[in-house]
């Protein structure tokens, strides 16, 4: 009998023995779940916030996701055609750069590539972010704030007494920006998951698909996000 792919053993350096072990496991469970799970998505994430990846694992109880160091799940899903656990999977190992993760299920895969485009949750923007519209605060009282909090403005570089913009369409945030929108309620940043490509077993790999919006073009960002968090389910 032909000895199975998800036997083979890979090693991994230059770690302390807890990260070790906490790579081994990430590898196992993924390997483990490419038996239950007919299709692996492949996507990135749009202004990231933790707690709204914890209210998506809750809409998608059914599935799998996995967040971690993109050199980890490549090492489980096989980084080339030779040492891949499936056919077509060193496909999706090469498409994992920037701030990616990976999503195991078995819902139907029109079903899954809808359900993200409409999925969309309006954010504060936090500092560094290019403001999609002017936000202008004209001159005369603010309502929406007591007293107490004028000389918070102020740190903030707020003079109340004078038309001041907050911020310009096309420029980027800096953090006393970020938090004056903030007080402000006003959410100019949206948290978005946008499906890449995805993988199917028995089919292989697939990309640009009819469903993908025209924002979904490839990242060529090299560079691995290491503050998404481990999978914790």
């Amino acid at each position: 009998m032909p000895k199975s792919k998800r036997d083979k053993k890979v090693s991994l350096t230059k770690t302390n023995k807890k990260g070790l072990l906490l790579k081994q496991k990430t590898i196992e469970e993924i390997r483990s779940s490419l038996t239950k799970y007919e299709h692996i998505f492949l996507f990135t994430v749009n202004n990231m916030r933790n707690i709204k990846l914890k209210d998506l694992r809750n809409e998608w109880k059914d599935s799998r996701f996995f967040f971690g160091k993109n050199k980890v799940m490549a090492v489980a899903l096989g980084k080339t055609k030779s040492d891949e656990v499936e056919d077509q999977l060193n496909l999706i190992s090469k498409k994992l750069k920037g701030q990616c993760g990976l999503l195991m299920t078995n819902r139907d895969v029109p079903d899954v590539l809808q359900w993200f485009k409409d999925f969309s949750v309006p954010e504060y923007a936090r500092s560094g972010f290019i403001a999609t519209q002017d936000v202008l605060l004209p001159k005369g009282p603010l309502e929406d704030f007591s007293h107490s909090i004028e000389p918070h403005l102020r740190s903030l570089g707020l003079p109340t007494s004078l038309e001041k913009g907050v911020c310009k369409k096309g420029s980027p945030l800096n953090p006393a920006q970020a938090s004056i929108l903030k007080l402000l309620g006003i959410q100019i940043a949206t948290f978005k998951v946008v499906i890449k490509c995805h993988w199917t077993k028995g089919k292989g790999y697939h990309k640009d698909l009819e469903v993908l919006s025209d924002e979904e073009g490839d990242d060529d960002d090299d560079k691995e996000d290491e503050t998404m968090e481990e999978d914790e389910t």
